[in-house]
């Protein structure tokens, strides 16, 4: 979930969120007049945080309008990764990492068209973990108009979905772009079940409703689980007698690619 750094009574509430991830933004949201203002307010707020519920991160502007300079005064103190916007290349994810303090992780906004193109050769260090998909200024920099932002578009299925399979096969961790019609809590929904189906498992949310709204629609499938643990129990069993292919009378023929995806779903629910 984003946070405003000037909204203190939001940095004050962060543990009453349910969000996995809390990101504190310095970037788009945060006027240039006020940036050095919600700069020092992270660095005050992260000087007395003791311990927090979720994953911290803090976004930075790009490295060469404000964000190198942002991660050098932040680096030392205590929150788990840094996300640096509008990234392109190899250059941009070594210099972010040259900078950042080595226990802490890289994450990056996937918003122009060359990061698009190259998302899968991009993680050049185990440190960097996770994209966040900025739909709207990637369709910017792609020349596209932002009302193709719609449920049934094939243009934006096509984006999900690479962005979805690139960032998998680098390694990377991808996270759904976040909905901007905060109230409108039924499309919302309706992405993150369109986007569930599609296998993503993270959702970018803006505030308490669409934590709430993801929580629900990505949580753990418990029939799913459960399938899992006994497709688990009944390999192992089968394969401890040298058969690795048998007919389940609960879930139909399994073999050594069905085990594997139900461990794929244990280690991720588990």
């Amino acid at each position: 979930m984003m946070l405003n750094p000037l909204q203190l009574k939001h940095l004050n509430r962060i543990d009453a969120h349910s969000a996995d991830m809390i990101t504190l933004n310095l970037e788009d949201a945060i006027a240039p007049s006020r940036k050095k203002e919600a700069r020092e307010n992270i660095a005050l707020f992260l000087s007395h945080l003791a311990h927090a519920e979720s994953f911290i991160v803090v976004r930075v502007n790009p490295l060469d309008k404000g964000g190198a300079e942002e991660i050098a005064f932040l680096n030392d103190f205590s929150f788990d990764a840094v996300r640096v916007a509008k990234v392109k290349d190899q250059t941009d994810i070594a210099q972010a990492l040259t900078l950042l303090s080595p226990e802490k992780e890289l994450h990056i906004s996937l918003e122009t068209k060359e990061a698009f193109e190259g998302l899968s050769r991009l993680r050049i260090d185990p440190r960097l973990t996770t994209a966040n998909l900025g739909i709207l200024d990637l369709l910017t920099s792609l020349g596209l108009p932002q009302s193709l932002v719609s449920l049934d578009n094939p243009t934006i299925e096509y984006i999900l979905s690479k962005f979805l399979v690139d960032a998998k096969s680098a390694g990377i961790h991808p996270i759904g772009f976040m909905f901007q019609e905060y109230n409108d809590t039924k499309s919302f929904k309706a992405w993150c079940q369109k986007e569930r189906r599609m296998g993503f498992t993270s959702k970018a949310c803006m505030g308490p409703k669409q934590v709430a709204i993801a929580n629900e629609v990505f949580g753990i499938d418990e029939a799913a689980l459960r399938r899992a643990l006994h497709i688990k129990q009944r390999f192992e069993e089968e394969s401890s007698l040298q058969n690795h292919g048998f007919m389940d009378e609960r879930y139909g023929f399994i073999d050594e690619p069905i085990y594997r995806d139900a461990l794929l779903l244990l280690k991720d629910n588990i």
